[in-house]
């Protein structure tokens, strides 16, 4: 049987209200050492937002970071995973979708998020990006 995403992804991913500005989003990045929250609205997960996404399309643009929120500036079309998908099933999904991070769902609940990285340490843990991903972060 296939190996699983669940046994690498990131467990307990942040998820934050649509309603939450940019500035709430950046702190509990910067926080926890994370590069991206997941969106809810509602209880249901409606978005994604990455690191890249508030410089990109929130300060590029000279938005104000505290009237903009997460649901303004989510990524919508959100390409999501099953926990027991394979990771030939996540590498899949990443190049269809030109990707690197992915939530992971057990039925409507975000359980974890498996990111390129991840799947570098795990497939090829001697690249460059696999020991780059290994390495703990730096302050």
């Amino acid at each position: 049987m296939p190996e699983t995403i669940r046994g690498f992804m990131t467990t307990n991913p942040l998820i934050l209200d649509a309603g939450c500005n940019v500035i709430d989003a950046a702190r509990a990045m910067r926080d926890q050492e994370i590069g991206d929250v997941l969106v809810a609205k509602d209880g249901s997960l409606c978005g994604i937002v990455t690191d890249r996404d508030l410089v990109v399309r929130c300060v590029a643009e000279a938005s104000d970071p505290a009237r903009t929120t997460l649901g303004d500036l989510c990524t919508r079309e959100l390409a999501v995973l099953d926990s027991e998908a394979s990771v030939d099933e996540a590498v899949d999904l990443m190049k269809e979708h030109a990707i690197r991070r992915v939530p992971v769902v057990e039925g409507s609940t975000a359980v974890g998020i498996v990111s390129l990285g991840d799947l570098a340490e795990l497939r090829s843990p001697e690249s460059a990006l696999g020991r780059i991903s290994a390495a703990s972060p730096q302050a």
